[in-house]
């Protein structure tokens, strides 16, 4: 294993209101260069579903959507080893700083997308910026047990409180 630094950076902008972060990214969203590129993973479907537009087909859509819908996105973890990936394999974790996404934008609330991101974000993250985060089902293809409709209607019924 050896150590993957994050290659892309935060999206957001000054009228960002929710911020949702994942772990790290996997190996297609690193070559991509943007977010849940696997296509595999259900995080556009449910969150198209969740703000009722069109499932983005390019970065570009995928960006005017979150911009559209005041959604900010970033991930936990700087830097880690990892094993392709799988969340399981990650140790030696560097967190990111939200610090600044919070600093410029009008996030109020933060969400963490699965398990993995919610035990990092609590272990370095939490403390340091004094805001708790609420967990969501993972949209990783790894959570296969989560149908999408029970995962649309989760964050649904999240996002929208």
């Amino acid at each position: 294993m050896k150590t993957i630094v994050h290659p892309f950076p935060p999206y957001y902008d000054e009228n960002s209101e929710i911020l949702i972060l994942g772990s790290f990214p996997s190996v297609k969203s690193r070559e991509e260069m943007f977010f849940y590129g696997h296509p595999q993973n259900r995080f556009w479907k449910v969150i198209s579903a969740v703000t009722e537009s069109d499932i983005p087909v390019t970065i570009e859509q995928k960006k005017e959507l979150l911009l559209r819908n005041k959604i900010a996105l970033w991930d936990v973890i700087a830097s880690c080893e990892i094993e392709g990936s799988s969340d399981s394999s990650i140790k030696n974790v560097v967190p990111n700083d939200i610090s600044g996404i919070l600093k410029n934008s009008k996030v109020k609330k933060i969400y963490v997308n699965g398990k993995t991101a919610e035990k990092y974000y609590n272990k370095y993250i939490k403390e340091k910026i004094g805001m708790s985060a609420i967990c969501l089902p993972s949209t990783s293809p790894a959570n296969a047990k989560c149908t999408l409709e029970k995962l649309i209607s989760e964050w649904k019924k999240n996002l929208s409180e």
